[in-house]
């Protein structure tokens, strides 16, 4: 017999000579297509129908398991990226802040509602059907323009940002944990409307604080010891305290709840067939609550008026 007739070749690689086959197709591989098995070797499209037929971890609420809290880490890129926006373009804030029902005058300031308001003035906020601002403000800070404070917003909110997201982002998952972020955001929002109409809020505390609670609620889920996560949020709640004197107390306490709200729709979820279902059914119900409150107010504003 010929002896090059048993010469045998790597399927992936005609021209290299091999004597090895895959455990699990039993195609010749050679060393750079051999992938350790727990028994001899598999070729890479063995491997990767193996890891097709692996059930995905999962977290506690059903998300997927995420070692790197990528979005946490996106989140504060944005916030920073806006903040450095707003050095260049210092109108950013006016535009996007959230002003429930205000007035902008001839000077660029921010006045209250007033129907019909005086000539030279011009309606803001969601009055103008801006209703954008709900989120946006979410992402803005205090400008450089407020000096020390101004920068100390954002930083305390991103090391705050930073210090809860990488805790509670892998117990939820990247999509939910998004979802409970903006769900939060938008909650502190619409508290501000139904309480302060006429404030230029900015910030993401609200967001933040919504994070917090998700915190909370997911500790208790799992078991954790309570011991520091109540010391932690005896902390969250004097911030909140702190925050009726220097800020948005409105926007933190409606983050709060919102967050607590859908952290628990998340958590408690029946854990079959039905999960994804109520959770997203608890999201939507909320967006249809906060937004449905938010349309009332604004409608009782722009019929006359000034918001008190």
């Amino acid at each position: 017999m010929d002896s090059e007739s048993t010469v045998t070749t790597c399927y992936r690689h005609p021209k290299v000579e091999c004597h090895v086959r895959c455990v699990r197709c039993e195609r010749y591989i050679c060393p750079d297509c051999m992938r350790e098995a727990a028994v001899g070797h598999q070729c890479p499209e063995c491997v990767k129908e193996g890891a097709r037929s692996v059930r995905q971890a999962r977290t506690l609420v059903g998300g997927r398991v995420s070692a790197v809290p990528v979005v946490t880490y996106v989140l504060i890129a944005l916030n920073v990226l806006v903040y450095l926006a707003e050095l260049a373009l210092p109108e950013t804030v006016d535009r996007f802040a959230m002003v429930g029902a205000g007035l902008l005058g001839p000077d660029g300031e921010h006045y209250l509602w007033i129907d019909p308001y005086p000539a030279g003035f011009s309606p803001e906020g969601l009055v103008n059907g801006e209703w954008y601002r709900l989120l946006t403000g979410a992402f803005l800070h205090l400008p450089p323009t407020e000096g020390t404070f101004g920068i100390f917003h954002v930083v305390m909110n991103m090391v705050a940002l930073w210090n809860l997201g990488r805790l509670v982002e892998p117990m939820l998952g990247r999509v939910h944990y998004l979802a409970l972020y903006l769900l939060s955001a938008l909650g502190g929002s619409v508290l501000v409307l139904l309480i302060a109409p006429g404030d230029a809020v900015v910030g993401a505390s609200g967001a933040i604080f919504g994070v917090g609670a998700a915190y909370y609620v997911m500790a208790r889920r799992v078991g954790a010891d309570m011991s520091q996560v109540n010391r932690f949020m005896a902390g969250l709640l004097l911030w909140l305290v702190v925050s009726a004197v220097v800020t948005s107390w409105e926007g933190h306490l409606g983050g709060l709840l919102a967050g607590g709200a859908v952290a628990v729709a998340f958590a408690y979820a029946p854990r079959d067939g039905r999960r994804t279902v109520v959770q997203v059914g608890a999201c939507v119900a909320l967006v249809v609550v906060l937004a449905g409150a938010a349309a009332v107010k604004v409608s009782e504003l722009t019929g006359g008026g000034i918001p008190q």
